[in-house]
């Protein structure tokens, strides 16, 4: 099977057209029907598969980048009677269990980085809803801040999926209903189980959209409603974007390279061996300096780096099951780096830059991945490189050296950086989710931020949960990946899921933890991919034969 490349550019689109002029950008659902990422399937009605979303998750992280006088962007369908009709059902029909459950998940988050722009950017979102609005139609649709419907008769919103496929709405739209939108939750059951939808008023008066206009002045009055949005906004109107560069790579069977983050591949032990290397030199002296870096500035090439593999592994890879984190190089640089960041925090540039690393540390939080952090001499765990230690799920720390290593004993060091600057989809820092209702341990690590912190010391304040020295290291980390290679994948990922998020739910937690958990669930039933299941039956004129036992 080809792997699937996540690195695209304007240039390169198949299915979105992006228009902008001046402080509002429009984006254009076209998809090509033939552009499917695999064969096999039409994308008809502007249905989507992976491919349509890798390319707007790229314009929403180059609008964001690229376009700081955007202030408000309008999505809409550039065909005529559709706006879009979902996930394409020859996709989930043929996908492997594995794909279907990844694009779920990597649709989530793109959905996520359009609501981040929205609350944290100042690029607000705008849906012009022109046509029948279907599954993940409408999950879009619910990422923006405003929904507009076009009152001609026809143009619907809907999310058939429990009656025409026999699964969930997979990108949030059931949580989005009634945590987003207060839908009323009679209306809302009612709404899922009609495959038709809703139009028109009802949608209004049931707070399916937020308007509905005719056509007679639905031009007039998409573009008043994007004007206000952007009045609102806080980005700069006349400052220079960065071009999101072309990410280098070079792969092969055992080994991924990048220019800050390499990854070599135990197939035996079914590990990824990830090592995130430190800057190289100290970061540009003002601001107009990390502007004229763009992409090359540390920060940001280490966070477009580090979610390209994720994304590659992900769905390249789905066979190692482990992913070791590793750092190399200078903590002094690292702390610099940060201290950089933190000076010129109001600064937009450095805003997105810094959303955009808690972005790709969400990533990793929510990967099917066991994920341990190795933390050894010549390691650079400080502030925001520290995070990839809190993230895993256990951290081992070398106590003293190796024999005949004449480099130091590695250090962590915490910084401000750790302090919330990136908080997980439960809306707390990792430090506080660690430790959860022991405030004294929390006001314990806090109080160290800022000092170089040795193994014992690190172990002791419960920031890492292993403190081996040189005679036990090999050991302990390799009997550690033996046996999580040992165990069942599945159980694992749901322990793990289990395990990660403690404390308060928010909408995004929700989302991952219950809906994706229950589509995974759902994809495999036969109701859903049996022979005489929807997915198989979907469009031959045939009626499903369910399984009516509620189990």
């Amino acid at each position: 099977m080809t792997a699937i490349d996540f690195r695209t550019a304007p240039e390169h689109y198949r299915h979105w057209q992006l228009s902008i002029e001046g402080s509002i950008a429009t984006l254009g659902l076209d998809v090509d029907a033939d552009g499917g990422l695999a064969p096999g399937y039409e994308l008809k009605l502007n249905s989507y598969d992976l491919g349509v979303d890798i390319e707007l998750n790229d314009v929403i992280q180059r609008l964001r980048f690229e376009h700081p006088e955007v202030h408000a962007v309008i999505i809409t369908s550039a065909k005529e009677r559709v706006f879009c009709a979902g996930a394409n059902i020859g996709m989930l029909r043929t996908a492997s269990h594995a794909h279907k459950v990844n694009f779920c998940k990597f649709t989530n988050e793109t959905r996520l980085a359009l609501e981040d722009a929205s609350a944290h950017s100042g690029q607000r979102y705008l849906c012009a809803i022109n046509g029948p609005c279907a599954g993940g139609g409408y999950e879009l649709a619910l990422a923006a801040d405003h929904l507009i419907l076009l009152d001609d008769g026809a143009s619907a919103v809907s999310l058939p999926e429990i009656p025409l496929l026999a699964v969930l709405p997979g990108t949030g739209g059931l949580t989005r209903l009634v945590d987003k939108r207060s839908v009323r939750r009679d209306r809302a059951d009612f709404f899922c189980t009609v495959e038709e939808g809703v139009r028109g008023k009802r949608a209004l008066d049931w707070r399916l959209v937020d308007a509905v206009v005719p056509r007679s002045k639905w031009q007039e009055g998409v573009a008043a409603r994007a004007a206000e949005m952007a009045a609102t906004s806080d980005r700069p109107a006349d400052a220079a974007g960065i071009a999101l560069s072309p990410l280098e790579r070079t792969i092969n069977s055992e080994r991924i390279e990048y220019s800050h983050v390499g990854c070599v591949l135990d197939r035996d032990l079914r590990a990824a061996h990830i090592t995130v290397r430190a800057p190289a030199n100290a970061p540009p002296s003002d601001l107009a300096a990390i502007h004229s870096a763009g992409a090359a500035f540390w920060p940001l090439a280490v966070a477009r780096e580090l979610e390209d593999l994720i994304f590659h592994l992900r769905f390249n890879e789905n066979q190692i099951g482990t992913w070791v984190m590793r750092t190399a190089g200078d903590s002094a640089l690292v702390a610099a780096t940060a201290a950089a960041l933190a000076a010129h925090a109001d600064d937009w540039l450095v805003r997105e830059i810094t959303l955009y690393l808690k972005r790709t540390l969400k990533r990793l939080d929510l990967s099917a991945r066991s994920i341990f952090a190795f933390i050894e001499p010549g390691s650079c765990f400080t502030g925001t490189l520290l995070e990839l230690a809190l993230a895993a799920d256990r951290s081992y720390m070398l106590d003293g050296a190796f024999e005949g290593d004449n480099r130091a004993p590695a250090t962590i060091a915490m910084t401000s950086a750790n302090n919330g600057l990136y908080p997980m989809a439960n809306g707390l820092s990792r430090l506080q989710s660690r430790f959860l209702g022991d405030a004294e341990a929390l006001t314990g690590a806090e109080k160290e931020i800022g000092r170089q912190l040795d193994a014992q010391e690190a172990e002791a304040l419960g920031l890492v949960t292993f403190a081996p020295d040189d005679i036990d290291w090999e050991d302990e980390t390799r009997i550690a990946l033996e046996e999580r290679a040992a165990f069942s994948p599945d159980a694992l990922t749901g322990m793990e899921a289990s395990l990660r998020f403690a404390g308060p739910e928010t909408m995004e937690s929700k989302i991952f933890s219950r809906l994706t958990a229950w589509q995974n669930w759902i994809f495999q039933r036969p109701n859903a991919v049996g022979e005489t299941g929807t997915l198989n039956l979907y469009g031959s004129g045939k009626r499903p034969e369910f399984d009516k036992e509620r189990v």
